[in-house]
């Protein structure tokens, strides 16, 4: 850098342009300064070796690398300040740097500037701006405006009209409703949230210090929803915090006023939504769902849904009612003794023996999850809910978790070609006992590459399979002849029937035709019942 200083100075042939009183020493004459440049090209090599000077010099480039504001007269005063001196220097002025103005010439800077206008050869190009950054952080929430909580306080203010008395419980839905824009059905929990006494009535006060004082109002839906449910003390959510949302959902829903006379079947709908709510949302299987995982799922537009919508069948995530009948008879079906648990040879006979032993072998090797039954050998009906699910959609995240854990007999997070040889061997013999044309295992691995499109062609990644819309069909060619059979014959009436509703899952579509034969076969059991009765009747009339 010292180099560069003095080819400048070399270049200028009036050496009366660099003006010394710019420099700042007076220790040393302007004459003497004006007739040796070498002398200042020596003072400026000796302020340069400075360890401040090198601080002050980095810093400055990395604000003009940055596009900030170069502050250069704070930072000079700061070394000056705190700097040693060289040696030969005993006034306490370290050498300034090279007089420059805005423009670059140091006669440019002397015409324009006077020293003490400049203050420092660094002249300060312009005031760094203090820019005051908004909070954007509390701990306990985002405070409400003042016009927020005006409107809100005019809302509690007419529902609440005896401030003294509160409301009840059946009063509250309104406030929950109106005030806290969330679902009816979660009036229930709100209320005992408030009420943590339980006195039976929430006053104005009462809901102003939980609602508005505790900056639940500012917050959003899934986090109002999370903070209601959860238990005090507890950071997550459990299938219990779910169980009093539900039976608030079956005591007031329309859709669901048919099952109040059965307490039974209302305890399994409660039990298969909560299931179907963590089957989606929650994949880690530890039974615990975070606050995240909640705003990432459905789960909320799907409560505002079935609030809205007085057909519940309509809401098809988690609490349309045809859904449950389906999943419910099929358990039903299989489990022959009605002890309500399933074995090895109970889930052999589903879809008609549809699945390979080994498979089921699997299942029941507690590989994809590990059962909630204490029974060994024996699935409950949680556990057949979460097979049930992934057998019938394997187009969804879930359902792929599920079965590539079964195919993938070691363990190490990738399926081989020996791995999904292993499980098609069962499925290329019962071809055989079928009559039907085999297919070899190395034109189905062809087949298969072909469909995924993996990143590497010797194995296939969870990833690979999430990332392919047809990735379902590689467990069908694997474990599932009659779907695989059906894939391999598709029916052009329902790849048009899937185009022309996307938005339908293949779990929507299996549960719906599933649905219609279920309760045709009991209008038939039922029109036989009664024309035998009708039947009896007449034979013993006569009589």
């Amino acid at each position: 850098m010292s180099l560069s200083i003095k080819m400048e100075i070399d270049t200028v042939e009036d050496v009366t342009c660099l003006d010394p009183e710019l420099l700042q020493l007076p220790e040393v004459s302007s004459f003497a300064l004006k007739n040796s440049p070498q002398l200042v090209e020596d003072l400026f090599s000796r302020w340069l070796s400075l360890p401040e000077t090198g601080h002050l010099v980095k810093s400055l480039i990395d604000d003009a690398k940055a596009g900030t504001t170069v502050n250069a007269s704070a930072k000079y005063s700061n070394v000056n300040a705190v700097g040693s001196l060289p040696s030969m220097f005993t006034g306490g002025n370290a050498p300034p740097l090279s007089p420059r103005s805005s423009l670059g010439s140091p006669r440019a800077s002397k015409q324009k500037s006077s020293p003490s206008a400049l203050g420092s050869p660094l002249k300060l190009v312009s005031e760094r701006m203090q820019e005051v950054i908004p909070q954007f952080y509390f701990q306990n929430g985002r405070p409400p405006t003042k016009e927020l909580k005006e409107q809100c306080f005019s809302k509690i203010n007419h529902l609440f009209s005896n401030p003294l008395n509160g409301l009840q419980i059946d009063e509250f839905k309104t406030v929950t409703k109106e005030v806290c824009k969330l679902p009816t059905f979660l009036s229930s929990a709100l209320f005992r949230k408030i009420d943590v006494d339980c006195t039976g009535i929430v006053t104005r006060d009462a809901f102003i210090k939980y609602w508005v004082d505790g900056n639940m109002l500012t917050m959003d839906i899934a986090t109002q929803i999370f903070e209601i449910l959860k238990r005090p003390g507890c950071k997550r959510l459990t299938q219990v915090d779910f169980k009093p949302v539900l039976r608030e959902l079956l005591a007031t829903h329309p859709g669901l006023e048919f099952l109040r006379s059965t307490p039974e079947f209302q305890d399994r709908y409660a039990e298969t939504v909560i299931y179907r709510i963590f089957y989606h949302i929650k994949r880690s299987g530890n039974g615990h769902l975070t606050l995240r995982e909640l705003k990432r799922g459905n789960l909320i537009a799907a409560m505002q849904h079935a609030d809205e919508e007085e057909d519940i069948n309509k809401v098809l995530r988690y609490f349309s009612y045809e859904h449950f009948y389906v999943i419910y008879c099929k358990f039903w079906e299989l489990d022959a003794d009605h002890d309500f648990f399933i074995d090895r040879e109970n889930l052999i006979r589903y879809g008609n023996h549809a699945l390979t032993y080994r498979i089921v072998d699997r299942i029941f090797s507690q590989a994809p999850r590990k059962f909630t039954s204490e029974l060994e050998g024996k699935m409950g009906y949680e556990d057949f809910v979460y097979f049930m699910l992934s057998e019938e959609d394997k187009s969804s995240g879930p359902s792929l978790e599920y079965w590539f854990k079964c195919i993938d007999l070691d363990g190490n997070g990738v399926l081989m070609p020996n791995e999904m040889q292993f499980f098609y061997e069962e499925q290329l013999h019962r071809m055989e006992c079928m009559a039907q044309e085999p297919v070899l295992f190395e034109d189905i691995l062809c087949q298969i590459i072909d469909m995924i499109a993996p990143e590497r062609e010797d194995c296939i990644t969870l990833q690979d399979l999430k990332g392919c819309k047809l990735s379902g069909n590689v467990f069908n060619i694997l474990f599932n002849l009659n779907k695989f059979m059906a894939f391999e014959t598709r029916d052009p009436f329902l790849i048009r029937q899937e185009r022309e509703d996307p938005t339908s899952t293949e779990w929507d579509r299996f549960a719906h035709r599933e649905y219609i034969r279920l309760s045709m076969e009991e209008d038939v059991e039922d029109a036989s019942n009664g024309s035998a009765e009708v039947w009896d009747e007449s034979l013993e009339a006569p009589f």
